[in-house]
């Protein structure tokens, strides 16, 4: 495994679960649950997600074909305007999940943590598309690793959060890392239609 090539695969997809809005999901719910349960729906939420990421990494491109007879490009050009969106919402406001007090645990831990805040649907697309573009175990490495630091950052969010706010850069790094994720999304959009120019040329 190329060092390159797994950095590259590791740092866009890294950049597409993006831990750093994962701060105020996790400072938001901390009003409505306590610790245990906060760090229940933190582990299971990225179980599920990892779970769903490998599911769709091994068997995407057959589900998306033979179960709805969509075309890999359709997938990346769609998703890359929903990450689009939500990179320019992130570098405008940030994230923040809004909970009501009478929500259960279980209510949101699969929907909407889990997916599509974590696997959602760029990272469902990166997922797909990764293994024809690095190799299936580096694109497995990168998600691994990429969730596994997802989890410490929600696991640790008060400190960093703290942390942050004393020097006044948590703000600036959420709508920096907005600005990626709009980059990100815009170039899934590209690489989509150069996919669908390509198949025309065939």
């Amino acid at each position: 495994m190329a060092i390159n090539t797994f950095l590259a695969a590791f740092f866009a997809f890294f950049a597409l679960v993006n831990p750093l809005q994962k701060l105020f999901v996790v400072m938001s719910l901390r009003n409505n649950y306590d610790k245990i349960d906060l760090h229940k729906i933190i582990n299971r939420s990225n179980r599920t997600a990892l779970e769903v990421l490998i599911i769709f990494m091994l068997a995407g491109e057959a589900v998306l074909g033979y179960v709805f007879n969509l075309e890999i490009y359709a997938f990346q050009i769609t998703c890359g305007g929903v990450l689009l969106y939500n990179g320019f919402m992130g570098l405008q406001k940030g994230a923040v999940l809004s909970i009501d007090g009478e929500t259960k645990l279980e209510d949101i831990i699969v929907v909407p943590i889990a997916v599509p805040m974590i696997a959602g649907p760029a990272t469902i697309t990166a997922a797909v598309s990764m293994p024809s573009m690095y190799g299936m175990p580096t694109a497995l490495i990168a998600i691994i690793l990429a969730i596994a630091i997802n989890w410490v950052v929600m696991r640790n969010a008060a400190p960093i959060a703290s942390f942050m706010n004393r020097y006044n850069i948590l703000m600036p790094l959420i709508r920096i890392m907005g600005l990626i994720v709009a980059a990100v999304g815009t170039q899934m959009v590209f690489n989509g239609i150069g996919t669908f120019v390509g198949q025309l040329a065939v």
